[in-house]
């Protein structure tokens, strides 16, 4: 898999490449670049088949870069020293990211990742979802789904509740629909809007704005505006009704 590492700082690039080529013997890396533009003449002439791109860069970011390519035909794993708002945008379309300082546990994974993904094909999509959720407020984003072979891209306003099913979440979305989805709810826990969502019980993630009443109890129970009834476990009662205050 021969890849393109673009970072500003070569001392970083020199880490990462030394990293690769200990760990990740499948990866070969053709080229490094410090700026956007031999970036994208590198990546335009070579096609690598993977790009290892920091977020910050002088004269444009990142995103700059992969807007302004046209060969989308590769993987990209995002590298950045700060863990911000950008990092949820790019968690949201299913893309992969490592943190400065780089980790080799985690640049392996990543690796690993982005060869499945590559057999999938479906960066391109991934990335245009990402580039559309940036402009957007979070209510009105996207998020991409992982489900069977394929990603499913919806709102995250249009998302009732999830349910946990083993290992598996099950997402049901306010047009009656479900989709099982291969992250855990932990993951989903995590990435969700806390303003929006809340997690009641082990096995339920609720979004507020569907919420149509509470009944008392020991922990009680809530009815969503599908009419659906869900239970309150004890121990997260006391947050959920934090959320009315």
């Amino acid at each position: 898999m021969n890849a393109i590492l673009v970072d500003d700082e070569k001392l970083n690039s020199e880490i990462l490449r030394e990293i690769l080529k200990r760990y990740c013997p499948q990866v070969t890396v053709i080229a490094v670049c410090t700026d956007i533009a031999g970036a994208m003449q590198e990546i335009e002439s070579q096609k690598p088949e993977l790009v290892f791109l920091d977020i910050q860069m002088p004269n444009g970011s990142g995103f700059d870069l992969l807007d302004r390519i046209q060969q989308k035909n590769m993987e990209v794993i995002f590298v950045t020293a700060y863990d911000n708002f950008l990092l949820k945008a790019i968690r949201y379309s299913a893309l992969d990211y490592i943190l400065k300082p780089v980790n080799i546990g985690e640049i392996v994974n990543a690796v690993s990742r982005a060869e499945k993904r590559l057999t999938d094909r479906t960066f391109n999509d991934q990335l245009q979802l990402l580039l559309s959720n940036m402009q957007k407020p979070t209510q009105t984003q996207k998020i991409a789904i992982p489900v069977k072979d394929e990603y499913i891209f919806i709102t995250v306003s249009d998302i009732v509740r999830l349910e946990a099913n083993g290992a598996y979440t099950e997402i049901f979305t306010n047009d009656g629909k479900s989709f099982l989805t291969s992250k855990n709810m932990k993951e989903y826990e995590d990435l969700l809007p806390e303003s929006m969502f809340c997690r009641v019980h082990h096995a339920h993630i609720i979004n507020m704005n569907f919420v149509r009443s509470y009944h008392k109890g020991r922990g009680g129970y809530v009815q969503m505006s599908n009419g659906i009834t869900i239970e309150v476990s004890v121990r997260k009662k006391d947050e959920f009704l934090s959320r009315f205050k």
